[in-house]
């Protein structure tokens, strides 16, 4: 059975806002996915598990490390 981390890993990605600065348009307009900015320093990109594993790879594609 998934736990609530499991869930919650495959449902959103944290990334510092400097990272995503100029990808945060591509990615919106590219995904489902919900732009949420947690802080000053991070912003959550949310989805479904789908999504969000197409959007950590058009970040990987692009350079980003997601950890």
């Amino acid at each position: 059975m998934s736990g609530p981390s499991q869930l919650r890993d495959s449902t959103q990605i944290v990334l510092q806002q400097e990272v995503l600065q100029e990808l945060e348009t591509q990615l919106d307009d590219e995904f489902t996915v919900t732009i949420f900015d947690e802080s000053e320093e991070y912003c959550r990109i949310i989805g479904s598990p789908v999504e969000i594993k197409a959007a950590s790879d058009f970040l990987a594609r692009r350079g980003v490390t997601i950890a």
